[in-house]
């Protein structure tokens, strides 16, 4: 007792539980204060403590290409830090070719990149880096440089353009507003399919029905994006709540057509009956067993990383195309002079007589059509100067991958970019194609217009610096697929900008919903008109 009367005085003298409160929540509103303050004349996006910029993006989410584009216009490079990582953001050529070409070893995938996409696209070249990669990256170029790839492709662009010319014949007559975002997304899923698995899958049937490995493809697709901003998703997933939860069945739907067809087209191989299908090529290559592609993970990761590349990117070009035409009518009018042009010089040089219709005529306008696709090929697609022109014009302004999300570099050395900007080991860098086509230190003052006579001169097409215009990327990973993808976007918009005018659905809202493509939110709800 005596002891504890000694101890008294000193107890009495110790602050309370309240006081260390009061001192602790002061120590840290003022920790914050000063952080905000010390920002004051900082570019690039406002950030708290510990939480870097998470609320301003999740603010911004919906706009996100739109926020990042306000702020590279006044910074050509931001930083952007988040709870488990630091993002810096380039829009600057020179700095785009120092990370993707002049430092490339330095900046790889990453193990934290490869942890948000894995579970959909796997060890795909998309997703790989070093010796994987390289074994991907050779063994898909020497395949896209094939032309019993490039013949097929070309096949089945022309069959599934026109299948989407007669859908779009029997909505003119009957006046239906029609969703062309989703017809292209059927034609694309078609058409990679088919080129990719050698199957007909049948979305752009008539009846347009649903289809669940679409329906679960787009699903995973969206959920994977929205992990890059979600520093919850690994417990999600842990717990299988939420929308970790929907991407695990997403996912099952997407492998069980995924590896049935690699089980139908291993059968067939077996039977002798080789195809020219991407899925066929790679099952030849994996019976060398140093090849990489032995197992099904593997063939199922190569196939869905060129469905994820050739369907979706494709579509969405085509969409904001359409939307381009739409709302610039005047360039609409001008594609269909070329390629009126184009059919009687095509005509001409093979001798044919040109079908002469009436476009309130189904038959003689479904002739015609079908008589124009035939002269269509990937020699004579090549020869329009003004429609490309309007595709590439369109990609600048509305890149199909519109921040590369799809393929972050993360640092694995301290660097410093050629601005100045400094990086640290671990960091993602991300350069962005939607701001950097909308910035006028790259493209001048009419960036944000939409005006395809820049890609031309004196009537010829002209190139720009993949470092500029970086809709494909470029460096070491320059897309394989880009020839590709404008041969089939220049197959259909020849067919539907020489026969058909499109008018957009009075009200209907055009913005793009955030996920890995530029999707359009809402769709792309058109009415139909012919032209003779």
């Amino acid at each position: 007792m005596e002891q504890d009367r000694h101890l008294l005085p000193i107890l009495t003298q110790s602050p309370t539980f309240q006081q260390c409160t009061l001192v602790a929540t002061i120590a840290l509103f003022s920790w914050i204060l000063i952080h905000r303050w010390s920002q004051r004349n900082k570019t690039g996006p406002k950030t708290w403590p510990l939480i870097g910029a998470s609320i301003e993006l999740l603010k911004n989410y919906d706009r996100m290409h739109d926020w990042l584009a306000d702020h590279l216009s006044v910074s050509k490079t931001i930083t952007v830090p988040l709870p488990f990582t630091t993002y810096t953001y380039i829009a600057e050529p020179s700095n785009v070719a120092h990370v993707l070409k002049t430092n490339f070893s330095n900046y790889p995938k990453g193990e934290l990149y490869r942890s948000y996409m894995d579970v959909l696209l796997g060890d795909g070249i998309f997703n790989a880096d070093g010796e994987m990669w390289r074994k991907q990256r050779k063994t898909a170029s020497f395949e896209f440089a094939s032309k019993n790839l490039r013949d097929f492709s070309t096949t089945v662009f022309r069959d599934y353009a026109l299948k989407l010319s007669n859908i779009l014949c029997n909505v003119s007559i009957i006046h239906q507003d029609i969703d062309m975002q989703d017809l292209y997304m059927r034609m694309t899923l078609d058409s990679i399919c088919k080129v990719g698995f050698g199957v007909e899958i049948g979305t752009l049937s008539p009846d347009l029905p649903d289809n669940s490995f679409a329906h679960a493809f787009d699903e995973a697709n969206t959920i994977v994006t929205l992990r890059f901003i979600d520093p919850f998703w690994r417990i999600k997933r842990f717990l299988n709540l939420g929308s970790e939860a929907l991407l695990e069945r997403s996912i099952k739907v997407v492998d069980d057509f995924t590896y049935n067809m690699i089980r139908r087209r291993k059968a067939e191989w077996n039977n002798n009956k080789m195809k020219h299908d991407i899925l066929s090529r790679f099952i030849d290559l994996g019976k060398e067993p140093e090849s990489g592609f032995d197992s099904d993970k593997s063939l199922r990761d190569v196939v869905l990383n060129f469905v994820i590349a050739g369907r979706d990117t494709t579509a969405t070009t085509l969409s904001w195309f359409t939307y381009m035409i739409i709302t610039h009518p005047k360039i609409a009018d001008k594609l269909c002079m070329e390629l009126k042009g184009f059919e009687e010089q095509r005509a001409k040089e093979e001798n044919i007589k040109l079908i002469t219709c009436d476009k309130d005529d189904d038959h003689s306008f479904e002739s015609k059509v079908s008589q124009f696709a035939g002269l269509l090929n990937y020699d004579s697609l090549g020869k329009l100067s003004h429609l490309t022109a309007a595709i590439s014009e369109t990609l600048r302004l509305y890149p199909a991958v519109p921040q590369e999300k799809q393929d972050p570099k993360g640092a694995i050395r301290d660097d410093v970019l050629p601005d100045g900007t400094k990086v640290k080991a671990g960091w993602l860098v991300t350069y962005v194609p939607y701001s950097m086509g909308r910035m006028v230190y790259n493209w001048g003052p009419d960036a944000k217009c939409f005006k395809p006579e820049r890609w031309l001169k004196d009537g010829f097409l002209q190139s720009f610096s993949p470092f500029k215009f970086s809709a494909f990327q470029a460096g070491p990973r320059i897309c394989l697929g880009r020839d590709s993808a404008y041969l089939q976007m220049k197959m259909t918009l020849a067919i539907l900008c020489r026969f058909f005018e499109f008018k957009l659905v009075p009200d209907h809202p055009v913005h793009y919903r955030m996920m890995t493509v530029l999707s359009m939110a809402q769709g792309l709800k058109v009415r139909v008109f012919r032209r003779s």
